[in-house]
């Protein structure tokens, strides 16, 4: 396909026809902040952040929405720019509790909202998304007043009826992330934007909890939200983000091979996220993926195997346990043939562990009788 030129920042480069200027910045190494973005998904250029200065056009233009067009002249960050988002984060920070940087207001004023901020129970401590919020980030590069604006009373109440999620609307800026990954990325369609003005917010279907919606807990909301307004339940007050460390590993739940984060602290799993860049998830799980590692430390747990001894069971090593298993295995083929066996072969395993799982039974034992979970 051949390249178009633009003018950016007093460089000319190339693009393909059909670019932003986002998509062309990031080509040429130009970093443009961005908030509500998602790749992937429609840009909407809500949260004003990408906001680039292009010859000719009457106002800033949002570069994540704005098609690249030849002998375009753009400029990043000039101080029209630099003052424009800075005054685009400082009217985020005063649409709801963002109360993390509010140490530059004068005392008597910090104080008010302070305790106002940390008047419902879920605020007592600081905020969970803290050292991971991407409104947090934008605020201190632009050195943004908190202040600035006087916050207004946020009219919907902290959702925490489901075992999951918390939705906490009082931190939402309607960036419309969560909406564009519930609906382009995983396509479960169960959030959009409701109601209008000061009053809207994003909701279900009849503006139901999500418990009571068509919500499948994938988690993929909480995934993409840039702020506190959804986290993991599970994970509240264990820690952190600055103070847990993320290990890499693959979903165990079945043989697709999904990319995980681990986020350990003090040896415990404290929450789980996608790696976004991972292979074959590209940052989706399912509600097992994310939410499903409570069983590690149950303490129900199997630890060793158990052999039956009349109506109860006593521990015993692997090798006395396999060696037991094998040994009724044969004694059934030779009393009743080899079709007396079946088997199951567990969604957890990889695919090889099955592939050697269905060899075992076909070619070993000697019968067809082997299935999987997964099937059903």
């Amino acid at each position: 396909m051949v390249s178009e030129f633009l003018t950016l920042n007093g460089k000319e480069v190339p693009f393909k026809p059909g670019a932003t200027i986002l998509e062309v910045a990031r080509e040429n190494g130009v970093e443009i902040p961005t908030l509500c973005y998602l790749e992937d998904t429609t840009p909407t250029g809500a949260c004003r952040i990408c906001l680039v200065e292009v010859e000719g056009a009457p106002t800033l233009v949002t570069a994540c929405s704005t098609p690249a067009a030849p002998g375009m002249v753009v400029r990043t960050h000039t101080p029209r720019v630099i003052e424009a988002r800075r005054l685009n984060i400082e009217l985020l920070l005063s649409s709801g509790n963002h109360n993390c940087l509010v140490l530059d207001q004068p005392l008597d004023n910090w104080t008010d909202f302070q305790l106002q901020a940390m008047e419902p129970d879920e605020h007592k401590d600081l905020c969970p998304a803290y050292g991971n919020c991407r409104l947090q980030e934008l605020a201190i590069e632009y050195r943004a007043r908190p202040g600035a604006f006087e916050p207004p009373e946020n009219p919907y109440p902290i959702e925490t009826v489901n075992p999951l999620i918390v939705r906490d609307f009082s931190r939402c800026i309607l960036c419309g992330r969560c909406v564009a990954a519930c609906n382009e990325i995983v396509v479960n369609r169960a959030i959009s934007f409701g109601y209008r003005g000061a009053a809207t917010k994003i909701v279900t279907k009849g503006d139901r909890p999500y418990h009571q919606s068509d919500c499948v807990f994938c988690g993929q909301c909480v995934q993409v939200c840039p702020t506190g307004a959804l986290v993991e339940k599970k994970s509240l007050g264990l820690g952190l983000p600055l103070e847990q460390t993320k290990v890499r590993t693959t979903c165990p739940y079945c043989g697709v091979g999904c990319q995980q984060w681990l986020h350990v602290k003090g040896g415990r799993i404290v929450k789980v996220t996608a790696v976004e860049e991972g292979a074959p998830n590209k940052g989706r799980l399912c509600v097992k993926g994310r939410f499903g590692y409570d069983f590690i430390y149950s303490e129900e747990r199997l630890k060793t195997p158990l052999i039956r001894e009349g109506d109860r069971f006593r521990e015993a090593g692997w090798d006395e346990a396999l060696d037991l298993v094998a040994g009724k295995f044969k004694q059934i083929i030779a009393e009743s043939g080899p079709d007396a066996i079946a088997g199951v072969s567990c969604a957890r395993s990889i695919n090889e562990d099955s592939y050697q799982m269905q060899k075992l039974f076909r070619a070993v034992i000697g019968t067809n009788n082997i299935d999987h979970c997964a099937r059903t």
